[in-house]
């Protein structure tokens, strides 16, 4: 999986979590600050993303302890990538 297609993934699933337009995500979105997501939202965006992934990727799983370091869009896909081994 790419990290465009990652990228794309988280997008789509946090405009669906927000009720937001995906094109008003980019990747420099703070997930507090520019989208009002607060930590509900954020644990949601892990359990639709554990489930999407986990389909892909067995036993995929985002830690609670790194969820606190996922402040943007961008940080939260460098995160997926690399648990994926994404280039």
């Amino acid at each position: 999986m790419s990290r465009q297609e990652v990228f794309d993934l988280i997008r789509e699933q946090l405009a669906d979590i927000l009720e937001i337009e995906p094109g008003s995500i980019s990747e420099g979105s703070s997930f507090a600050d520019d989208l009002d997501a607060d930590s509900l939202a954020l644990i949601e965006l892990v359990e639709a993303l554990e489930e999407d992934l986990g389909e892909r990727s067995v036993g995929f799983r985002i830690d609670d302890e790194d969820l606190e370091d996922l402040k943007t869009v961008r940080d939260a896909v460098d995160y997926v990538s690399a648990k994926l081994g994404a280039d």
